[in-house]
């Protein structure tokens, strides 16, 4: 999306923004830096950083008349993650959003004095990105997606939603630090439900063909795919890929289960974005990040679409339709 294009979007919901935020004289331009951790054309991607400016808007911030927002799109790639993130640092921002956990790395590692804002991170006291929740410590803080031990929770209801599948493949990316530590939550509860868990590394979407045409070549498998693996390739091509072999598949984003996907569970990512801008707003007034505490969702949404169990032939448990919180015809 470029700026321009940006800017028409925005403008075609200023209506709905208070007069306060329209009227505001500003006393100088402040600028924010966005890097995203999705590709250009992603339609997702692109309502969630809306929805980010829609709420800065919300709060007097107005794109092109009180600040200027410069976005880069880095459809998962990580030389361009780090390439972008020298080049926002070098626009010397008031602020970044940064919305994945190698976003976020790549710009601590390009600055240490701008005011970072993440969302959409995994356990960023793990990954190194702050020194605590309650305390961040440094120049970044933000809105945490989930913790390691969710992953325990994907298998299980994997497992409950197709109870056949013996074998799980954990797709990771290699880039995300956050894998490992997801698969040990998955290993741990493994045994438990009777699955043999294996993680497979997965960059782009040539690797995610092979390893998922490898792995379904024997029978009751599943998959369960991680949110860096869903930054990094094309929505449909995960989706297609699991329909293809006849395999039940757990993402994290309910976009996946919107597209055709078996069934998500996962934080509401927009409301992260909404949240994102409040921050932004108290940083742009002054607040620093290291006094603004990382904060977790409150409320997981459990999404599960039915038309595509049935053409899987499973027959979903009544007892898991009632704890859904969306059930797709």
């Amino acid at each position: 999306m470029t700026r321009r294009a940006f800017i028409t979007l925005l403008s075609g919901s200023a209506a709905a923004w208070p007069l306060a935020a329209r009227a505001q004289q500003p006393e100088r331009m402040r600028r924010i830096g966005v890097l995203v951790g999705f590709a250009v054309d992603d339609p997702v991607a692109q309502r969630r950083v809306l929805a980010f400016a829609q709420a800065l808007a919300q709060l007097g911030w107005a794109d092109g008349r009180n600040v200027r927002i410069d976005i880069r799109w880095s459809a998962g790639d990580p030389e361009r993650i780090r390439r972008y993130a020298a080049e926002l640092v070098a626009l010397t921002p008031d602020v970044i959003l940064a919305t994945s956990t190698p976003a976020t790395g790549a710009l601590l590692q390009a600055t240490r004095a701008v005011p970072i804002v993440f969302v959409q991170v995994a356990e960023p006291v793990g990954a190194g990105l702050v020194d605590s929740l309650a305390r961040p410590g440094g120049n970044a803080t933000g809105f945490m997606l989930y913790e390691y031990g969710i992953a325990a929770k994907w298998l299980g209801l994997l497992k409950e939603i197709a109870p056949g599948v013996k074998r799980a493949a954990f797709l990771q990316n290699p880039a995300n630090a956050a894998g490992p530590a997801q698969f040990g939550a998955i290993q741990a509860t493994a045994p438990s439900l009777g699955v043999e868990v294996s993680p497979i590394s997965v960059r782009d979407a040539g690797e995610i063909e092979r390893a998922v045409t490898a792995f379904a070549q024997s029978a009751n498998g599943g998959l369960i795919v991680t949110g860096a693996v869903q930054a990094a390739i094309p929505r449909d091509v995960i989706i297609k890929l699991a329909a293809q072999h006849r395999l039940p598949a757990l993402y994290s984003d309910h976009a996946f289960v919107t597209d055709g996907g078996l069934i998500t569970y996962g934080p509401d990512r927009v409301d992260q974005y909404r949240h994102a801008a409040e921050y932004v707003d108290r940083i742009l007034k002054g607040e620093k990040p290291a006094d603004l505490p990382v904060q977790a969702p409150t409320k997981y949404e459990l999404v599960i679409n039915l038309k595509t169990a049935r053409t899987l032939g499973l027959d979903v448990p009544t007892t898991l339709l009632a704890r859904a919180d969306e059930v797709i015809e």
